[in-house]
Order: structure tokens, then C-alpha cells, then sequence
């Protein structure tokens, strides 16, 4: 059985390794535009130089899974074509492609290693007293904006955002300002409406100076499953069955953010499961099995807020933010724990134990 999976992500990378152990004649090649895993969770520690973000892909895939370095183009019948003119054929594919930023002109977006990187760079060219603006009120914003504000504290911090952590509960959400707020981060509550060089223009009409402007809105994916004639929903997301296999071709599985599945966040701690499952139902395919249909239910989202804080906001199943929620040192100790065993599912292709089987 030839099985090519696209995207060396969460997803990816748990999807590859754990039908590696679970169907071991199975010939899997992952395609990917780089040699590098990235912990996407780990970006904002990039960015403000206090961690690093990529491990090669040599040290997350078993040793029997084969890595081709290249883009794809397209999925076929059967077939992904490469950006290299070459093509690899399949019995399966998983499509794990992930999701991407669609920053305004003039933004650094914070999604990818090369962006992370370039904001780095951008960053360190900044002198004392100037200004850094982060887009983009989510989890990915506040972790890039508190890490930043922390490691440059002789810089003008500003989060721009017409809500901060609207998910979470109310006690998060001011544990979440109070932290800022002890880092001097400016929150406005606002939209960018156009970026001209190191001016800002809001759309209230305010206009603001920042020598760096990084785009933290991470809500688009690849065109890649409606460039290969996919169904997708209006988001772009390609549309599945209840065992993540394309509505349009059964032998494609979508996993994590590209695939539209009701309910699910973008998230590595969605992407895991999903991955862990489209290997899960080619195992049980390959013995003649029933497959069964993909169930989770969240528990909690964690988000660091510099070196020394964190929170932990609990869940119901459906990822509604309950009243408890965990601040401090403590719950950046779990987020630290949390990330590494994002990183650990990944290569070993275990699930996220964080999530589970909705009841």
C-alpha cells in the first residue's frame, strides 16, 4: 500500500509515524517544503529570541518512512504532483497542509518559520524606545505580544485587536490584561485597515507608528485541496466525511486545520487526533475492518504569557471556556509541558491526551 501524506506538521507527522507502526509493509512518503518540523507553538519564543521552533525531519519520522523535500501542486487521480515536475503515485493520500496567515501589505506574518525568523531579524534591528505592533487579539497574538514585550522591554508594545481572548471565560480574560498590562503593552481595541510603511491607519481613522508590524490572525488555508478539484466549504476547507476522507474522493484523508470539520479549532491539539485517526481507519482498512467515524471532545487551551506566566482555561467537550481557568507560574509550566507533548505525539504518533473520544 502506497500512501504519500502532505504536510509535515502536527497532523502530518502523527498521521505518518503511527500507520508506520501500525501497518509496517505500508510504503509511506511524506512530502514537505522543508526539511524542518515546526512547532508552530513555539513560534513566538522564535520571534522573541528566547526559543527555537524547528527540529529536522530526521528526528521526528521513523526511519522507514521516506521524506521528499518539494511542494505539491496538485492531487490527482490517484497521484500528487510535485512543484518539481515529478509525481508520486498513491493508493491513500492524507492531505495535512495546515492553515495559513493572509497579512495586510506591509505585515510580517507570525504562521510559518520564515516569517517567525523574519520578525526576529525585523526585531532585532529596532532600537530602544521603538515600536513594535502585534495583529490580532487569538492565543497567537497574546503568546507573540507578552513573549516580545518581555524579552525587548525597552520597546513601545502594542496589541491591536477589536477583542482580546474572546473565547476564554471573564477571569482569564483579565488575568490575560493584567499580564499585559504589567509589561506596558498597549491593547487597542480596534481594526488595521492599512499598513503605509511604519504608519498604521485604523479604521476609526487613528493613525499609529510601528517600525514592526507582525500579522497574528491565522484563519485561511492552502488553495491546494480546491486548486485539485476537492469539495470545499467557503473557508476554502476541504469538506469530509465523519472518517475524515474527502467527500470528493474516499481515498484522500483531510486532517487538521485544511479539513472542515464541525466544531474543530485550528489547533495542534486538534490536528494530532485527527492524524492519529485517518492512520487509525487505513489500519483497520488494510484488515478489512469497519472503519470508524472521528469523535473528540476538548478539555482546555493553554497559552504562555512570557517565560514566567501562563494559563490553563478549562473546557466542556465542545470547547466552551468553563469559569476555571489556571494563572501564573504554574500554568506556564503546563503550557512548557503541553507544548513538549504536542512535540512527543508527534514523533512517536500517539494522540493528544489532552482530548478524547466525544461521549
Amino acid at each position: 500500500m502506497d500512501i504519500v501524506v502532505i504536510g509535515a506538521g502536527y497532523a502530518g507527522t502523527v498521521a505518518a509515524n503511527r500507520l508506520n507502526k501500525k501497518v509496517p509493509d505500508a510504503r509511506i512518503t511524506v512530502v514537505n517544503p522543508r526539511g524542518d518540523f515546526i512547532e508552530r507553538v513555539r513560534l513566538h519564543e522564535q520571534i522573541a529570541g528566547s526559543g527555537a521552533a524547528a527540529r529536522p525531519l530526521t528526528e521526528m519520522l521513523r526511519d522507514s518512512i521516506a521524506v521528499e523535500i518539494a511542494s505539491v501542486d496538485k492531487i490527482g487521480d490517484g497521484a500528487v504532483a510535485l512543484d518539481d515536475g515529478r509525481s508520486l503515485s498513491f493508493d491513500h493520500a492524507i492531505l495535512a497542509a495546515g492553515s495559513i496567515a493572509s497579512p495586510l501589505p506591509g505585515a510580517i506574518a507570525v504562521d510559518t518559520w520564515e516569517g517567525a525568523e523574519q520578525a526576529r531579524i525585523a526585531l532585532a534591528a529596532v532600537p530602544a524606545g521603538g515600536s513594535v505592533t502585534v495583529i490580532g487579539g487569538g492565543l497567537t497574538g497574546i503568546e507573540t505580544t507578552a513573549e516580545i514585550a518581555e524579552a525587548r522591554p525597552d520597546l513601545r508594545v502594542r496589541l491591536v485587536s477589536e477583542t482580546v481572548a474572546g473565547a476564554l471565560s471573564a477571569g482569564a480574560r483579565r488575568h490575560i490584561r493584567d499580564a499585559l498590562a504589567r509589561w506596558n503593552v498597549e491593547v487597542v481595541a480596534d481594526r488595521v485597515a492599512e499598513i503605509n510603511g511604519t504608519t498604521l491607519r485604523l479604521r476609526s481613522g487613528t493613525e499609529l507608528d510601528s517600525d514592526v508590524t507582525l500579522w497574528a490572525i491565522i484563519s485561511a488555508v492552502p488553495e491546494l485541496a480546491a486548486r485539485s478539484g476537492l469539495a470545499v466549504d467557503i473557508d476554502g476547507r476541504a469538506l469530509v466525511d465523519a472518517n475524515l476522507r474527502s467527500v470528493t474522493d474516499s481515498r484522500v484523508f483531510v486532517v487538521g486545520d485544511c479539513a472542515a470539520v464541525p466544531g474543530m479549532r485550528m489547533a495542534c491539539a486538534t490536528a494530532a487526533p485527527q492524524g492519529a485517526h485517518a492512520a487509525d481507519t487505513l489500519a483497520r482498512m488494510s484488515k478489512r475492518r469497519e472503519a470508524r467515524p472521528f469523535s473528540l471532545g476538548y478539555s482546555g487551551q493553554g497559552l504562555s504569557l512570557g517565560r514566567h506566566d501562563g494559563l490553563v482555561q478549562a473546557t466542556d467537550r465542545n470547547d466552551v471556556a468553563q469559569r476555571l481557568y489556571l494563572g501564573g507560574s504554574v500554568a506556564s509550566f503546563a503550557k512548557e509541558r503541553i507544548s513538549r507533548y504536542a512535540a512527543y505525539a508527534s514523533r512517536t504518533g500517539n494522540s493528544v491526551w489532552l482530548n478524547g473520544p466525544k461521549q
